[in-house]
């Protein structure tokens, strides 16, 4: 079954769809009576393509983690299958047959194999809360939120992270063949809720020549935002020279970037900054979102070159210099 006609129409809400599964997991401690404990999981609607059967599995060579199964073939397409409780470092215990939920982002096919899916849920990002170092420790470090659904507590997975430690080529990098001479100082402001995405981000942008500060959700970029703008009012200097772009990934807790940016363009003050989505989940289906609340452009994760490039052309565009080469090949 798709998932793909089920995403939200709108931008800006900060609302979410999650799918909900579940692995059901050997309990460390039982009580009595007690045979298998469900631990809860979501992925947000948006990265999957569709929930099947156990498919037929091929081996696959020279694999390097013990959680990915093999591959398969679904419509012409070899993909890869992750075992999610392997991964996660939990005992799965297999009461009925299992479901695989195919995902798609970065441009990437990904399965991971799960006990049972339950539904489809519509969630507000503020009752997202950021997992603690101890949750995150008990689930391989892949957890970027936990939300209370009914009687149960759900873990949003970080399935990037889960993706680029199987696969480091996929990893974000700054393209080695560019010289960033045209890069003097600019700033940006960084706005992503995966701490490893964010020391990424910010240490690549330095190198391409861009003052960098880093906040870790929509929230708390906006509450950055505001002490710029005052701190610009104070010293009666303009906003420019505090702020030139900003750089936010769409999934965070708190507020998420479709609606950051919609709060940045609504505010005269930040109107002519200019305002990046860079996730993974921007496809030619939903960056209409992204258009809709007035991001000045949209890169797919994990194109850092291209986002450095793009943000000194905004930046130049915005003070009215006509951009020229912004990396010169070596």
């Amino acid at each position: 079954m798709s998932y793909t006609t089920n995403i939200l129409l709108e931008a800006g809400t900060n609302e979410l769809e999650i799918v909900e599964f579940y692995l059901e997991e050997n309990p460390k401690e039982r009580d009595e009576g007690e045979t298998s404990y469900r631990g809860y999981y979501g992925v947000n609607v948006a990265k999957v393509l569709e929930i099947i059967r156990m498919p037929k599995i091929t081996d696959m060579p020279d694999v390097s983690n013990a959680a990915v199964l093999g591959a398969f073939n679904l419509r012409e397409k070899i993909i890869p299958l992750v075992d999610l409780a392997k991964w996660l470092r939990k005992d799965r215990i297999e009461l009925e047959s299992p479901k695989v939920i195919v995902t798609e982002f970065n441009d990437t096919s990904t399965a991971f194999m799960v006990s049972g899916v339950t539904r489809i849920h519509r969630i507000s990002w503020e009752n997202v809360e950021a997992p603690t170092k101890y949750v995150s420790s008990l689930s391989a470090n892949s957890i970027t939120g936990v939300v209370k659904l009914e009687n149960r507590i759900v873990f949003i997975l970080d399935l990037e992270k889960i993706v680029s430690d199987l696969n480091p080529e996929s990893a974000l990098r700054l393209d080695e063949n560019i010289v960033w001479t045209s890069m003097v100082n600019n700033r940006a402001l960084i706005a992503d809720d995966s701490p490893l995405i964010r020391g990424l981000l910010r240490d690549l942008m330095q190198r391409a020549r861009f003052l960098a500060e880093t906040t870790s959700n929509g929230r708390e970029c906006w509450d950055r935002l505001q002490a710029i703008k005052q701190q610009a009012a104070n010293d009666e200097r303009p906003l420019t020279d505090y702020l030139n772009v900003i750089v936010a990934d769409i999934e965070m807790p708190m507020m998420d970037g479709l609606t950051l940016t919609k709060r940045i363009k609504e505010d005269p003050a930040f109107r002519n900054i200019p305002v990046i989505l860079f996730s993974s989940i921007i496809t030619e289906k939903l960056r209409h979102k992204g258009e809709s609340v007035g991001a000045d452009d949209q890169v797919s994760k994990p194109e850092v070159t291209q986002l450095a490039q793009r943000a000194v052309k905004l930046i130049k565009k915005m003070q009215g210099v006509e951009p020229r080469v912004v990396g010169e090949e070596r």
